[in-house]
């Protein structure tokens, strides 16, 4: 059965059928697409984490001073290779598992986000895909890894300041409400718990009466991302995993058993490889065309007064997106301070991710978003504002899988905005995949195959001008 057309602004249409999709036309149009010249060598680049967030990264460890042999090198420190690690030690703890992460864990997307913890997938989160059995199946799978993650912290004792509050979808304008409404009429039959909440009730929620309505998906919630980097580097580490940070790896052999170099020379020689570096996959040398690195931005506040929070009248503690395509997030930390993420974002040539040349610019555009939805906070100026890249598969939709001649090479990525609960879900996923325990995730749609095709430079920097211009001219009057 043909699933049914999704809402034209889903939570994050960014690049389905859109930014890149007009690369793919460009580059379709001349003809050559398929025999697009390879561009320059990317640069081995690793910006610092200037996050909110980051001011509690846990402590880096010591680099690499020697060479080493193991059953599973993963390359990253992020929710994706430090999950991954923590449940290939947990699930066979006679293996050695070392990961290796070019700055520090966290550097990455794992501690820049927008802290909304949401369940399923980018593709399905809210939006109709005419299979709502396995949108169900989905969703219990990543609810149930948000009861993981609340176990893993009383486990611990390491409070990643997880809240299970729901999440909002709030809607710009009445067609978006009414595509709401549509969606819930849909998906009532089928057991989701998600509801339509009108403007009055989204008001009531988070004390602004700017949108039109809104989806509420009671299992989603938010959390405190550099807590989560260091309470899955505590679990890796306490079950055995050896974790070097200050590693970045410079190239990487193939073979029976995978040979890695790191950035000085030392050696890792493992049987297999997870590749969990996720918008700096490229930089490897794979999955180029899988993925493509935007730049998202998010600004926080200082702690807000009892006073002004009740100003604003954001109640229950509910974080919520919006619904443009180039989407705008909110959240409200334990210490009553309110960031605010998304908003326009930049794709630099050649998948650079060094600091965009318009982050001021950008700052400031979520500064006068902010104002708008809570004008209340024009004294409450941003503490602090960052970038990271984020990585944006063409179709929305994350991958998950194996690949290689000797079919030892792991990976997880295409995560699209969408990824910290989904993160530790693949990692999960990935230790499985090393164990050879495949059959048990088949029925996942993402399980070995890869994101749709995205053209090489510069077709990818021409359609994404493009199609992200036509977007901001329509949708940022």
């Amino acid at each position: 059965m043909k699933a049914d057309k999704p809402n034209e602004n889903s939570r994050r249409n960014f690049l389905k059928k859109t930014a890149v999709a007009g690369a793919a036309g460009v580059a379709g149009a001349l003809g050559i697409n398929a025999v697009a010249p390879s561009v320059v060598p990317e640069k081995m680049v690793f910006e610092k984490n200037r996050s909110f967030w980051s001011r509690v990264l846990p402590s880096p460890n010591s680099p690499l001073n020697k060479d080493l042999d193991v059953d599973v090198a993963v390359i990253g420190g992020g929710f994706t290779g430090l999950s991954a690690a923590y449940y290939l030690k947990k699930n066979q703890p006679s293996q050695s598992v070392a990961l290796f992460e070019a700055q520090r864990c966290g550097n990455g997307a794992s501690g820049r986000n927008g802290a909304m913890m949401l369940n399923m997938t980018d593709d399905r989160f809210l939006q109709w895909s005419g299979e709502p059995e396995l949108d169900k199946r989905i969703y219990e799978l990543t609810l149930d890894n948000i009861g993981r993650l609340q176990a893993l912290s009383a486990q611990l004792g390491i409070d990643a300041d997880i809240e299970q509050n729901g999440a909002l979808q709030v809607f710009n304008t009445k067609k978006d409400a009414e595509s709401g409404k549509e969606f819930i009429e849909k998906i009532k039959p089928h057991g989701l718990p998600f509801a339509y909440w009108d403007r009055a009730k989204v008001a009531v929620a988070i004390g602004t009466n700017v949108y039109e309505g809104g989806l509420l998906d009671p299992g989603s919630g938010q959390l405190h991302p550099g807590k989560l980097v260091g309470l899955f580097k505590a679990a890796a580490e306490n079950a055995g995993a050896q974790i070097f940070e200050g590693t970045p790896i410079a190239g990487v052999e193939e073979g029976e058993t995978v040979r890695l170099v790191t950035a000085d020379g030392k050696t890792v020689r493992a049987k297999a490889l997870v590749l969990a570096a996720n918008a700096y996959t490229s930089k490897l040398g794979y999955l180029r065309r899988a993925v493509a690195p935007f730049f998202d931005y998010v600004g926080i506040t200082g702690p807000l007064s009892d006073a002004k929070l009740a100003e604003t009248g954001w109640k229950f503690r509910i974080p919520f997106n919006d619904s443009r395509t180039e989407v705008f997030y909110l959240g409200l930390t334990k210490d009553h301070r309110i960031h605010i993420g998304g908003g326009l974002a930049d794709y630099e040539f050649n998948n650079g991710i060094t600091d965009p040349s318009q982050a001021e610019r950008r700052y400031q555009e979520l500064r006068t978003e902010l104002l708008r939805i809570y004008p209340m906070l024009a004294s409450e100026p941003f503490e602090v504002c960052w970038s990271g890249a984020v990585d944006m598969s063409l179709d929305q939709t994350p991958s998950v899988g194996r690949m290689g001649k000797h079919r030892n090479v792991f990976y997880a990525l295409g995560f699209s905005g969408h990824g910290v609960n989904l993160t530790s879900v693949f990692g999960r996923i990935l230790a499985d995949l090393v164990a050879g325990k495949e059959a048990d995730w088949k029925w996942l749609p993402y399980l070995n195959r890869l994101p749709a095709y995205i053209p090489n430079e510069p077709f990818r920097w021409l359609g994404i001008q493009l199609a992200t211009e036509y977007y901001r001219l329509t949708e940022f009057k």
